[in-house]
């Protein structure tokens, strides 16, 4: 793998200084409660999942991911997208418990690969396997028929060296702090993707690599807010920018430049999302913005209606009864909400 020759201009540098000041200020900034704390980072996985999976064609809502999310003990999912939800969700609660001690190895990269398609029946024979046959990326018309391809990825026979030297190149470059932290993540992840090592499931598994590295350099405050929900947002500009750094990675002057800035721009507006939540929580504002859209709907028919039974509401806003139940305890823990009565004879009021 060729080594990487980066000529940033003011903008980039002035993104990484924003990110690492922030990166920084985290320990200080993080003065919440532990139960709001842990509110914003369920939502942060809700969006992060339901974006993550959504980017490769899911269609499942936050609202429908997480009435999931709250039953995840299910033994079985029916649909692809479930699968999908399921496995995305399993493999970012790995990363979350083991990134530490998670080096960045082919190894961890298949067993995470084998993590997120766990449930998938359908890729039950190569999960945790680089590919054996090529998928390179193509287009589709509005039928639905293959009208050519826009990127070629690695062939098969080749993927094993690639990856190995990917591998190689990352943890070198890491010890020896050759490049910046953000840089080799950069760099990683727009050549994992050109190399598309599996069968399946490599934008997913992009984005929980992205999450492991970020954390393994000490940008602890990625749990608490969804850079895959950024992605997801700007998606044409996110596939613009991969294929003008790929289509470059085997000529003699790589441009890692398109990748570098979209990914960069991400990063900021990952933290100035978290930043203005963070804020908002700290100065106590009453704000409905960054509330489950569950909680938002139980606060509303609350003002409206004034006190409601659990069945009340499950019934007005068609909600999952286990869902309904974490976010009204949640309301209930950040003051949002009174929970009057015991057992059957439990109602809430504002």
């Amino acid at each position: 793998m060729k080594e990487p020759v980066f000529a940033l201009t003011s903008e980039l540098v002035k993104l990484i200084a924003e990110v690492d000041e922030f990166k920084g200020r985290w320990q200080a900034l993080k003065t919440l409660s532990p139960d709001r704390l842990n509110a914003l980072r369920k939502v942060a996985a809700v969006e992060s999942i339901g974006s993550s999976t959504r980017i490769e064609g899911a269609k499942l809502t936050d609202v429908q991911v997480e009435t999931l999310l709250s039953n995840l003990e299910k033994t079985s999912f029916l649909t692809r997208d479930e699968q999908e939800v399921a496995g995305y969700a399993e493999a970012m609660d790995m990363v979350f418990e083991a990134y530490a001690d998670m080096r960045i190895t082919e190894n961890h990269i298949r067993q995470l690969h084998q993590v997120l398609l766990r449930h998938s029946t359908k890729d039950e024979r190569h999960r945790g396997s680089y590919k054996t046959l090529a998928n390179n990326v193509v287009a589709f018309d509005a039928d639905g028929k293959e009208i050519g391809v826009v990127f070629e990825t690695a062939t098969p026979f080749d993927t094993p060296r690639e990856m190995e030297e990917l591998v190689a190149w990352t943890n070198k470059a890491i010890a020896e702090e050759s490049h910046h932290p953000l840089l080799i993540i950069a760099v990683f992840i727009v050549t994992f993707l050109a190399i598309h090592p599996f069968q399946d499931g490599n934008g997913r598994l992009s984005r929980v690599l992205t999450t492991l590295l970020l954390m393994r350099a000490g940008y602890a405050y990625v749990p608490f807010a969804s850079l895959e929900s950024v992605v997801e947002a700007n998606k044409d500009f996110y596939y613009k920018a991969l294929r003008r750094t790929q289509t470059t990675l085997k000529t003699d002057n790589p441009d890692w430049m398109p990748w570098t800035g979209f990914f960069l721009r991400s990063l900021k507006k990952q933290k100035d999302t978290l930043e203005a939540r963070i804020e908002k929580e700290s100065g106590g504002s009453d704000s409905d913005d960054d509330l489950p859209e569950i909680s938002v709907q139980v606060i509303a028919l609350l003002r409206k209606e004034g006190r409601q039974t659990p069945s009340q509401l499950a019934r007005a806003i068609g909600a999952n009864k286990n869902t309904l139940k974490v976010r009204l305890r949640e309301l209930v823990e950040a003051g949002r909400i009174k929970r009057h009565g015991k057992a059957r004879a439990t109602w809430y009021s504002l």
